[in-house]
């Protein structure tokens, strides 16, 4: 087996188990966090169903963002949306047979990744186009778009400017799942977008990705506005009074 399949496969083993292992750690520091205080953002729904339909127009919609700005709501929502539409198109890679919806997805999935380019590139430009939003910036916002924007050239690079032999990458992370190492092609491009994905996966537990799982742990989203209603006590709090 050559040094470059066994390399990449040592760099996934390791990249997936700091996904894993980080992301589990830090929902665990999500779910211990208190909440001392009944902080749901007004106009607030006032029963557990109207707090799960928030979240879902926030998580579907961006309910929010699309109220604060319409031009960030345009290439924020045009990116994640093309970025789920891509990462189903992945899925084939890890799927024998494919499933039926996966398989319908595969044109939509393609063309996505340029409405994620264009989403990418328009976060990006806000953050230096827009004083406030220049203002706020931290070098590790720049390169997280950064990161991501490479990804999808590289993906864009693969498909329409020099093509890889797909099957041979898909036997690859099938076999991968199996702990049973196969050739992997040595396009630059494709090792390039490989490596990249790797790096995202080690990141993101460190990073401000993740909002992704964080937003269901946001107080001023999951709470019921219900302070009228009833007393509303952290579970530090609730032990101090037991004594």
């Amino acid at each position: 087996m050559s040094a470059l399949a066994l390399g990449y496969a040592a760099l996934f083993y390791a990249a997936a188990a700091v996904l894993a292992v980080g992301l589990a750690l830090k929902i665990r520091v999500y779910l211990r966090a208190p909440a001392p205080l009944k902080i749901p953002t007004t106009p607030a729904p006032t029963t557990t169903g109207g707090v799960a339909l928030r979240l879902a127009r926030e998580v579907v919609f961006f309910e929010s963002l699309f109220k604060a700005s319409k031009w960030t709501w345009i290439f924020g929502w045009m990116f994640h949306a093309a970025l789920l539409l891509v990462l189903l198109r992945h899925l084939r890679y890890f799927q024998q047979p494919v499933w039926d919806i996966i398989a319908l997805v595969q044109p939509f999935g393609t063309y996505a990744g340029f409405a994620m380019v264009v989403g990418l590139a328009g976060l990006w430009a806000r953050r230096w186009l827009v004083d406030r939003v220049r203002y706020i910036s931290t070098p590790s916002d720049h390169l997280h778009l950064a990161l991501l924007l490479a990804i999808g050239l590289t993906g864009l690079g693969m498909r329409f400017v020099r093509h890889t032999d797909i099957v041979a990458v898909k036997t690859y992370m099938l076999r991968l799942m199996r702990f049973d190492i196969h050739p992997l092609p040595a396009d630059p491009i494709l090792l390039m977008h490989l490596a990249l994905v790797a790096l995202l996966m080690f990141v993101f537990p460190i990073s401000k990705l993740l909002h992704a799982p964080g937003l269901f742990f946001s107080p001023t989203r999951n709470q019921a506005d219900t302070s009228r209603e009833q007393r509303h006590l952290a579970a530090w709090a609730a032990a101090l009074e037991r004594k």
